[in-house]
């Protein structure tokens, strides 16, 4: 046995509360263990004999291509917990693996009351608690400047006619929020009920992620008082709002960093930076957006978005007054959060403290691309946009970059990374306003990114939309991905509106299934996946083709695209629930 690979830490994703009785507690080994059971036990009962008796068999629940992940289900009776391994191996070695190390399976060893791990208390303070709205919520991403113009009269000075040319870095077209309030009921009727903005604060560029002022409306988009009618109507309808906000860096336009143009070192915000030298500038390339040589720290080496100094504690009252001004003044109902992984975490557990008081189910998302596990320990961030996960599913079925067994493997490994409850709120997305469109990645082909996008909305975690993909919208890189939204209902693929419509139905009838119940992915042949999510007495179960026709014999499905006569055509998918 390879007792090198065996591995848990306590109070961790390997340890932890699920609910405020229930405790989840998993192991890593090799491939090489055939079995796991749990000796569990109250630390002021250890009875290490009788413990080993009753030792529960836990549940194989994932599998990568050198790792098993055992899991069990606990509710302990005084809150409090004592527990150790029994590991089997496939050549009939058996070991106690508990908190001093891996020996023989012998009571010399696990009778000792030290050599187990210990949960000394449960407190449910510390539980990674989750809002419950966010699992049945199904997101669709605005991008304010291009979804619509529903005031004419605050259109830029430069405003082009909507749709007119070709997006770029620069130009504008007059999106704004009543242009949104203008097509809830569209947003409605296609089964969302959770809006997420780019950001809406003023600020010079068509993306606003160079905010000049973070507790005004940009006027090209309408004013606060249009922002709450926008909230109140949402509302009204049950969608919830997430604002995006980016504390890592402000605009160069704004009134703080002018300030330090003009008063260099003697400027009340000297401090609220990270610079070097004064006064502060910056080499100018070939790409203006781009410098180098910058006396002061940026986001990327973009001279017009100086940092934040978040560890200066003016800088944190400032931002963590708007994080709390937008929820006390509006009701928003969430924050994602722009660069989130480059801003200090001392801010990060302020800001979920301060927001989770007005409000105690606010959602809290950052932008992540990587393994976020520092960020996602229950006193920062209530989940991630899920890059990591998602890239994936394009890169199997899309780019068919990976193997059946890589593509179980990364997803599998990638579920284990976090508690059950943080799964389930992870933001799953195949095309946002940072990516190219997802028809685009795939070339234009219709059946493969409805494929595509039902694997995604089977997975757990909170789906998301991408403005524009319901009716077969595409588009390269930015700035190609950020064209404005099509109104004229003769260009629409009707096919691919009526297909989002079901999935999204599809995702909301089956909710608790599909963010909260177990998931199994199996590799049934060459490109060929069954995908098994479970819960209580409800099963899912969905069959995806990549390869050549697959004979199936199914009686009855709840959806199915190339799905012919027993037979599951390339590119096809079969979505059955028992």
């Amino acid at each position: 046995m390879n007792k090198a690979a065996i591995y848990h830490r306590p109070e961790s994703e390997y340890a932890y509360m699920y609910t405020d009785r229930i405790v989840h507690i998993r192991l890593k080994t090799a491939k090489d263990v055939q079995e796991v059971r749990l000796l569990n036990g109250d630390p002021y009962l250890l009875d290490g004999k009788k413990w080993a008796k009753e030792a529960e068999r836990m549940t194989l629940v994932a599998e990568t291509e050198t790792h098993r992940y055992w899991q069990s289900e606990l509710i302990p009776t005084y809150r409090r917990l004592k527990y150790g391994f029994h590991i089997i191996g496939d050549d009939e070695e058996e070991y106690f693996y508990g908190d001093r190390g891996c020996y023989p399976y012998d009571e010399t060893y696990y009778t000792i009351p030290n050599f187990y791990f210990s949960l000394p208390y449960l407190h449910d303070i510390d539980r990674f608690k989750v809002p419950e709205w966010v699992a049945s919520t199904v997101w669709y991403q605005i991008f304010p400047e291009r979804f619509a113009n529903g005031d004419l009269s605050n259109d830029p000075i430069n405003v082009k006619e909507w749709g007119s040319e070709a997006p770029t870095p620069t130009n504008f077209f007059g999106g704004d929020l009543q242009g949104v309030i203008d097509h809830l009921d569209y947003l409605q009727d296609l089964g969302i009920n959770g809006l997420y903005f780019c950001p809406i604060f003023k600020a010079t560029s068509n993306h606003k992620y160079d905010t000049e002022d973070y507790y005004q409306v940009d006027s090209c988009f309408g004013d606060n008082e249009l922002f709450k009618k926008l909230v109140d109507e949402a509302h009204r309808r049950g969608m919830k709002v997430m604002l995006d906000a980016v504390f890592n860096h402000i605009g160069d336009h704004s009134p703080q960093w002018q300030d330090v143009i003009n008063q260099e070192a003697q400027s009340t915000y000297a401090d609220w930076f990270h610079i070097h030298d004064f006064p502060v500038s910056y080499t100018k390339t070939d790409n203006p957006e781009v410098a180098h040589d910058l006396t002061y720290d940026s986001f990327a080496f973009t001279p017009h978005m100086p940092k934040w100094n978040t560890a200066n504690p003016e800088v944190r009252e400032y931002l963590l007054d708007i994080a709390t001004y937008w929820i006390r003044e509006f009701d928003i109902d969430a924050w994602r959060l722009d660069v989130a992984n480059e801003v200090d975490h001392h801010f990060w557990k302020d800001f979920h403290q301060r927001c989770l008081m007005l409000k105690p189910d606010f959602y809290i998302l950052g932008e992540i691309w990587h393994t976020s596990q520092p960020w996602l320990q229950g006193d920062e961030f209530t989940g991630v946009m899920n890059y990591a996960y998602c890239e994936n599913i394009t890169q199997y079925f899309g780019e068919q970059a990976i193997t059946e067994i890589q593509f179980i493997s990364v997803l599998n490994e990638q579920l284990m990374l976090y508690r059950q409850q943080v799964n389930a709120m992870n933001l799953n997305m195949m095309d946002s306003h940072d990516t190219a469109r997802l028809r685009y990645q795939v070339n234009g082909d219709v059946d493969l990114q409805k494929q595509i996008l039902s694997f995604m909305f089977l997975q757990p975690g909170t789906p998301c939309l991408y403005y524009g993909t319901e009716i077969g919208m595409t588009g390269g890189p930015d700035p190609d991905n950020r064209a404005c939204m099509i109104w004229d209902e003769t260009q629409w693929d009707k096919e691919m509106l009526n297909f989002t419509k079901s999935i999204i139905s599809l995702r909301h009838q089956y909710q608790y299934l599909l963010s909260q119940g177990s998931f199994q992915l199996e590799q049934c042949g060459k490109r060929r996946l069954k995908l098994i999510r479970k819960v209580a007495h409800q099963t899912l179960i969905a069959y995806f083709n990549c390869g050549e026709n697959w004979n199936l014999s199914l009686d009855n499905y709840y959806y199915a695209q190339g799905y012919h006569n027993g037979q599951l055509e390339n590119k096809g998918f079969v979505i059955t629930v028992e």
